[in-house]
């Protein structure tokens, strides 16, 4: 039996059991897909076809569980004005702006439209209020508020608004300059001289009390805050010699032993780097 003859039978029969509603709803779905499609032409281009989709499917189904064959009214036909109640229910709920916004949006622009046409030219605000019977203010309050529930796709424009947007994901260079700063830190703090190095792993790595370090390496809290605070020195030069070389200062004292020394560390720090990177190469090839 084809579709329409099975729905003209069930149509003729006063009392319908599950099996015949349940018909009724399937033999209509493509009643809700031409009314979503007819519907999409009218609204924005941001509102989903799925989730009016889906609020028709569940009206056909209440439908066809709430007909009533011997009223007379032919299934189609009430169907299709649920399920037209239906998506209008869901177009105000994800609608910003209120019933009474949207209907004077409307008075206004037909107010608009019929004094551009008298006066050959776009209307003044307080030509418009004197058409529509309202305040100045009242037009640009609505017309901000329906500027406002205007909601834009983020992919509905020729330039996409995903590419002006703020983002907090980080780009691909960032990433891969932060790594770069990690790993040269990580060689910064292992070639620190030994107690430094401890500090600094103890201190910010463990995170252990600075009583703690001092009564380990034998010495007083405030010498293991001068470390620390020498170590961070070292630390940020050695990074910014390699990375940032316009950042490091100058040594008051570049020929004396305490520069010699700073300037050897930075190399070794550069060496150990250059070593690592030239491993982490080698391996990988050989994966």
């Amino acid at each position: 039996m084809t579709p329409s003859a099975r729905i003209a039978e069930i149509e003729t029969t006063t009392v319908l059991d599950d099996q015949a509603r349940e018909a009724l709803a399937v033999d209509h779905m493509a009643l809700v897909s031409h009314i979503v499609r007819e519907t999409m032409g009218r609204v924005p281009a941001h509102v989903s076809r799925d989730d009016l989709t889906s609020a028709g499917l569940t009206a056909l189904v209440k439908a066809a569980q709430a007909f009533e064959a011997d009223r007379g009214v032919p299934f189609t036909r009430y169907a299709a004005s649920r399920i037209r109640g239906a998506i209008l229910d869901e177009l105000r709920g994800i609608d910003w702006a209120s019933r009474s916004v949207r209907r004077r949006g409307r008075d206004l622009e037909a107010a608009r439209s019929s004094l551009a046409a008298e006066l050959g030219r776009a209307p003044e605000v307080h030509e418009v209020a004197a058409r529509a019977g309202m305040t100045v203010a009242e037009v640009e309050n609505n017309d901000g508020d329906v500027a406002r529930a205007n909601v834009l796709s983020l992919q509905g424009s020729e330039v996409s608004f995903e590419e002006v947007l703020v983002s907090s994901t980080p780009e691909p260079s960032e990433v891969l300059e932060h790594r770069e700063r990690l790993e040269y830190m990580v060689d910064a703090i292992a070639e620190l001289p030994e107690r430094m190095r401890i500090v600094v792993q103890e201190y910010f790595l463990a995170e252990r009390p600075m009583a703690e370090i001092a009564e380990t390496l034998g010495v007083t809290e405030s010498r293991i805050s001068q470390i620390r605070a020498e170590a961070l020195v070292l630390l940020r030069d050695a990074m910014n010699s390699a990375l940032d070389p316009d950042l490091v200062a100058a040594h008051p004292r570049p020929q004396g032993c305490a520069a010699q020394r700073r300037s050897a560390y930075f190399a070794a720090v550069a060496t150990r780097h250059a070593t690592g990177r030239t491993q982490t190469a080698a391996v990988a090839g050989i994966a």
